[in-house]
């Protein structure tokens, strides 16, 4: 048996969770969340508690249910508290900045890079070196990131770039020159 599949999600307050055949809908504060289920997993609502269980025992089945689960409880997370993805642009003369709601990356190009969010994504430029990326879908704030970071992948004997502000990145040693 899963052992994530096993645990029940808590609702919190302020959260409705809905399920119709196949579908499952969390609602908190302003965000609306929305999941396809597969139909080999049952998802139940009972006592303010969200229960995932499956019919079987086949290997499908068995993926199916933690991972089920598991997104479940990233919609709720994301509509009470969301996620939140943090990128430091590194680099001479590389910067970022808003331009109303377009995200505008000088990253050493012989043009600005820019880039719109999708909806449901807010990008937050707090000064010319850090982008935040916030939202209540963490697959979706995370794609984001992504797409952000590949605009300029941080160089391996530099470090110039685009990184996430966690990321470690373990330069390697630059060439030395022949003896002579």
């Amino acid at each position: 048996m899963s052992r994530i599949g096993k645990k029940p999600i808590v609702i919190p307050a302020g959260v409705t969770v809905t399920v119709e055949p196949h579908l499952v809908t969390v609602k908190g504060g302003k965000e609306t969340l929305t999941e396809k289920i597969h139909p080999l997993i049952n998802v139940a609502v009972k006592d303010n508690e969200v229960i995932v269980t499956r019919n079987g025992e086949t290997k499908e089945e068995r993926a199916l249910h933690g991972l089920t689960r598991a997104l479940i409880q990233n919609m709720v997370t994301g509509v009470t508290h969301g996620y939140v993805k943090e990128l430091e642009v590194k680099g001479t003369g590389y910067r970022a900045q808003l331009s109303g709601s377009k995200l505008v990356l000088n990253l050493g190009y012989s043009h600005p890079v820019e880039y719109v969010a999708p909806e449901g994504i807010k990008i937050e430029v707090p000064n010319n070196n850090k982008i935040i990326v916030k939202g209540a879908n963490k697959q979706l704030v995370g794609e984001v990131a992504a797409n952000i970071r590949g605009f300029r992948v941080p160089d391996a004997y530099h470090g110039k770039g685009v990184k996430y502000l966690d990321e470690v990145l373990h330069l390697k040693e630059g060439k030395t020159g022949a003896k002579k």
